[in-house]
């Protein structure tokens, strides 16, 4: 068993080497700008952020006079309107066109307020990208402190494996001295196994985490990297942090699902105003101009009139205002006011929605940092006990004052404050992080 796993752990730690020396390192930046530039979330958002820019072109746009052209051919039999206007039974060929232009003057603010209401709908989609994109990041960065983690583990396992193996062969050399019975040796070796077999499940974990990273990313394995260590900063017994209520009072003012929820408020009353708007009068303007040409027209002298002076006769033209003014509309006006202050009611409802959710979501992450502090200095505390500790078993068992039970049992002790200790640290860095994030600090390691 002991061998098996010598040749696990050597494998694995050549497979390791000859990957991090074949591989690029990546710091976290890199990996935040390669998941906005890839991340199919975002290239989603990013479309429906040019959808609602569209909207808002359109929005402009229908302001603007239309002009249209029509062009006709027809066939007529039988009885058939003459050039002189008189009907005849012909059949005859005509050929019709003409170009007409509506320009709106006021139709009750309703084309303004479209306007307004489109930016505050495209801003709101704007908001939702970054949105997505500090979800993407605050992700990233858990999975990238969970690889950090997941090394320091290693540097421990190795490290104790290196202090058992030493003291294995200190226990070889005394039992060949006939000063240690062989049983002690044979505890010490049952003990390297067992930091061995420790070793090769956190090195799947380191693998594992890898994993997780690359697959968020949907970076395909044979593209894979090895992550850049950053210096973390030092966690002291005297550090502070900014209370629940101060991170959520500026995380309202900076967060963007917080801004878009406010855009939709402010959106639906635009939406109550064109509501209101389309009960008023409309104002527009209209102009037309229509030619036509007929096969069978002749004049009085019965010659067959051309299609240049037919179209110089027939041409006309017309301008005009046109005032629409409602009166009874199935009762569409009333209704559209009153859903629209429904609307107005349901995303004030969200909004309110979306600020407690982000008042508890600061709330659990603020306790969770300070708890992971507090487990931090206490269990550092502890370490440096279970070291001095340690040590003064490892002294006594070498002069044979205890067995090497309470030796392990020592080792052990030490072994899961240490790894205690990691996991606290980078709870805290992790969590203070985030409530940076929520105080509109970018994540940096």
């Amino acid at each position: 068993m002991k061998n098996l796993l010598t040749l696990l752990i050597g494998v694995m730690g050549l497979l390791l080497v000859t990957t991090v020396n074949a591989q690029e390192a990546w710091d976290l930046q890199k990996c935040f700008d390669y998941a906005i530039e890839n991340n199919l979330q975002i290239k989603r958002q990013v479309l429906n952020t040019q959808y609602y820019q569209n909207q808002v072109s359109q929005a402009k746009s229908d302001k603007l006079p239309n002009l249209n052209a029509q062009v006709g051919n027809d066939f007529s039999f039988g009885r058939s309107l003459t050039y002189d206007n008189t009907y005849d039974n012909i059949n005859s060929t005509g050929l019709s066109g003409g170009v007409s232009t509506n320009l709106p003057l006021f139709s009750g603010m309703t084309l303004t307020n479209t306007v307004k209401q489109r930016e505050l709908d495209l801003l709101a989609t704007i908001q939702d990208l970054q949105k997505t994109k500090d979800d993407i990041m605050l992700s990233i960065a858990a999975e990238y402190l969970q690889i950090l983690f997941a090394e320091e583990v290693l540097l421990v396992d190795s490290a104790n494996i290196e202090v058992t193996k030493q003291q294995l062969d200190r226990s070889r050399q005394l039992v060949n001295a006939g000063s240690l019975a062989k049983g002690a040796m044979l505890e010490i070796e049952a003990q390297l196994a067992r930091e061995e077999l420790q070793l090769v499940n956190d090195q799947n974990s380191l693998q594992l985490a890898y994993l997780n990273l690359y697959q968020f990313l949907d970076l395909p394995m044979a593209e894979s990297f090895k992550i850049e260590k950053p210096t973390l900063p030092d966690i002291k017994a005297n550090l502070t942090m900014m209370n629940a209520l101060d991170v959520f009072s500026n995380a309202i003012n900076v967060r963007p699902e917080i801004k878009a929820a406010q855009l939709r408020v402010e959106s639906a009353m635009k939406q109550l105003e064109i509501a209101k708007g389309s009960g008023m009068p409309s104002l527009s303007f209209g102009g037309n101009l229509y030619d036509n040409y007929n096969n069978k027209y002749f004049d009085l002298n019965g010659e067959r009139i051309g299609f240049g002076e037919q179209f110089k006769n027939n041409y006309r033209a017309s301008v005009g205002l046109t005032l629409t003014i409602p009166i009874f509309n199935r009762f569409q006006v009333k209704n559209g006011i009153a859903n629209s202050q429904i609307q107005i009611s349901d995303y004030q409802y969200q909004l309110q929605m979306a600020r407690n959710v982000l008042r508890k979501d600061i709330e659990l992450v603020y306790t969770n940092a300070l708890a992971a502090l507090n487990r931090y200095l206490s269990t550092q505390k502890a370490v440096t006990s279970m070291k001095e500790a340690f040590r003064y078993t490892e002294e006594k068992f070498n002069v044979g004052m205890i067995n090497s039970v309470e030796y392990n049992q020592s080792k052990n002790n030490l072994a899961t404050a240490q790894s205690d200790l990691i996991q606290a640290k980078y709870e805290y860095i992790f969590r203070a992080k985030i409530l940076d994030f929520y105080n509109g600090v970018p994540i940096t390691l």
